[in-house]
């Protein structure tokens, strides 16, 4: 949902004028479209019908590049938020898809997801 939010909060904008926003939109859209996929895969359990992929791993790498992917664009959609448009739509709709990309990346991929993949991925490997 709040990969979701980062993207609609961008795509209300005047976004395609600066290059650093299209970034900002495809990492929002790539991880938002991924985690759709992931999860329809989880709640039909395909996973368990295709045991070659070692899906621990896979979780580990995904919320690990999401991690980074977000918060380098967490960072360049804060620093390219214009003071110029300050009070305009675009200047509220660009400050707080950098909040809630720094949200997605504490909250959703880094704190809950990358570490509960570690976990599992340690308990494995023990």
């Amino acid at each position: 949902v709040l990969g979701l939010l980062v993207w609609t909060l961008i795509a209300g904008t005047d976004y395609y004028l600066f290059p650093t926003f299209g970034w900002v939109m495809f990492v929002a859209v790539f991880y938002w479209i991924l985690t759709v996929f992931f999860l329809i895969i989880y709640i039909t359990m395909a996973y368990t019908r295709i045991s070659q992929v070692p899906w621990t791993v896979v979780g580990l790498w995904f919320n690990g590049s999401a991690s980074v992917l977000y918060l380098i664009a967490a960072i360049v959609d804060a620093a390219s938020v214009d003071k110029v448009e300050r009070g305009s739509h675009n200047y509220n709709s660009w400050a707080a898809s950098s909040v809630s990309s720094l949200l997605i990346l504490n909250a959703c991929y880094l704190l809950k997801n990358c570490y509960l993949s570690l976990k599992v991925r340690s308990r494995v490997l023990i």
